[in-house]
């Protein structure tokens, strides 16, 4: 018999008990514990039951003493004529005082994190036993859902329409408390910021253009003024460039020394000076990157999961990217990979909640147009690129294909697509010699 019990899944009777008897003999720790337990915290039916006619006693605003939840129990059907009102007394009767119940609460939530790592692990075994999935594919659901767990959230499931609510007037005081201009992340572009809302969480932004364009150039204006004004940690992933390569760019934005007397080292004094300076600025952020040239979006996702209090993931760039299948899925055509991968990122940052900024190649179909502006059909490879992101920006310089025109250094950002609000083009001024993009009412002079 003992064995038997013993295997039961984790779980504390005497606990949870405590805590609904905490309720009913003071009201006013509701509060606090409705924020911390759910009911599915609850290992026994019946705590369970009583647990959620208090909340949603507490949701309307209704009082909570032994005689309204009984009654309760009875709106909801689970009042047991012979048992409830003697489970309810005696629920007060063994519970000592309502000042400890911060730490039945600590129990109840140990016991039931533990079932829930125990059911997860379960999943996974038998996921191998069966012999339908491969290794990569077992780790990534172990990970996802072990994340998950950590997150204080099922991996899967419904949720009610109430809880979700709650979660919007959290995110509207969050903002209102901020007082910032835009509700997400500044890219540190005014008038960029204004017409996308800033790098709103859960967001796939993609940002294209031809090589040469200075697709890597504004990624890592915004990751640097991301890195230094959002008090969060970012990460930027690079299949293209070196981190020396990245580091000497964003020391050249930061210190604004000529770009070309970095790359050769003729500097002079006050560049050295210039170069400490912002190499102490850098220091001080939480910018992480990546060089690695193989990476699939299990990979990144694995490694951001680990970054703690993550705010932007940059990505450079999407068709350098390895399909979650690994290099091994030649037999997919291009596309179909292309579309797997930009499908996979949209989950990511789903799962993640923070933004993600993904560089892409355009295909070269704008160049044989009167009006090389690029388009959305540009793309190169897939339309499931366009179909998945929340908003596609492309960079376009008029000076790249006319070395003649009036303002050589006016670049557009071209909004494309947003999900937020309307298209339309942003003009920029690049300054070619700190490899940066600034609004175009801000000057070096300026800074």
């Amino acid at each position: 018999m003992d064995e038997l019990l013993s295997r039961q899944a984790p779980h504390s009777v005497e606990a949870e008990q405590a805590v609904l008897g905490s309720l009913l003999i003071d009201e006013r720790c509701i509060p606090q514990v409705v924020e911390a337990l759910k009911p599915e915290d609850f290992y026994l039916r019946q705590n369970r039951e009583i647990y959620e006619c208090i909340c949603s006693m507490f949701n309307y605003s209704e009082t909570i003493d032994p005689v309204t939840v009984l009654d309760k129990m009875k709106q909801n059907g689970v009042y047991d004529e012979n048992a409830s009102y003697e489970y309810i007394k005696q629920l007060m009767l063994i519970t000592p005082t309502a000042a400890n119940v911060s730490e039945y609460v600590s129990i109840v939530r140990d016991k039931s994190l533990l079932r829930r790592v125990s059911d997860t692990a379960g999943t996974v075994t038998a996921m191998i036993q069966e012999g339908t999935v491969t290794a990569q594919e077992a780790l990534d659901a172990a990970e996802q859902r072990f994340y998950a767990i950590r997150q204080g959230r099922s991996a899967q499931g419904l949720e009610h329409i109430s809880s979700v609510i709650y979660s919007v007037y959290d995110r509207l005081n969050e903002l209102a408390a901020s007082g910032s201009a835009v509700p997400g992340l500044s890219t540190g572009l005014v008038d960029v910021d204004a017409a996308i809302s800033g790098l709103n969480r859960s967001d796939l932004v993609l940002l294209a253009a031809r090589p040469g364009m200075g697709k890597t150039s504004m990624a890592l204006n915004i990751l640097l003024h991301t890195g230094k004004f959002s008090g969060k940690s970012v990460v930027y992933f690079s299949l293209e460039m070196s981190r020396e390569q990245l580091a000497m760019r964003l020391i050249a934005g930061e210190s604004f020394v000529d770009n070309k007397r970095l790359v050769t080292g003729r500097l002079s004094e006050n560049d050295w000076s210039k170069i400490a300076a912002a190499s102490a600025a850098l220091n001080q952020t939480q910018i992480y990157i990546d060089d690695n040239p193989m990476l699939s979006v299990s990979d990144m996702n694995a490694k951001c999961r680990r970054v703690d209090n993550l705010g932007l993931v940059v990505i450079d760039y999407l068709q350098l990217m390895t399909s979650a299948g690994g290099p091994g899925r030649s037999s997919d055509n291009r596309q179909q990979v292309v579309s797997d991968i930009s499908r996979s990122l949209k989950i990511m940052a789903k799962d993640l909640n923070v933004p993600i900024l993904c560089l892409s190649q355009l295909s070269r179909a704008n160049e044989s147009r009167a009006d090389k502006r690029p388009m959305l059909s540009d793309l190169r490879e897939s339309g499931a690129i366009e179909q998945d992101a929340d908003i596609v920006m492309f960079l376009y310089r008029e000076g790249y294909y006319d070395a003649d025109t009036d303002d050589p250094n006016l670049a557009e950002c071209i909004i494309a697509k947003n999900r937020h609000g309307e298209t339309g083009s942003v003009p920029l001024q690049w300054l070619p010699e700190y490899t940066t993009f600034t609004s175009i009412d801000r000057r070096h002079e300026e800074y």
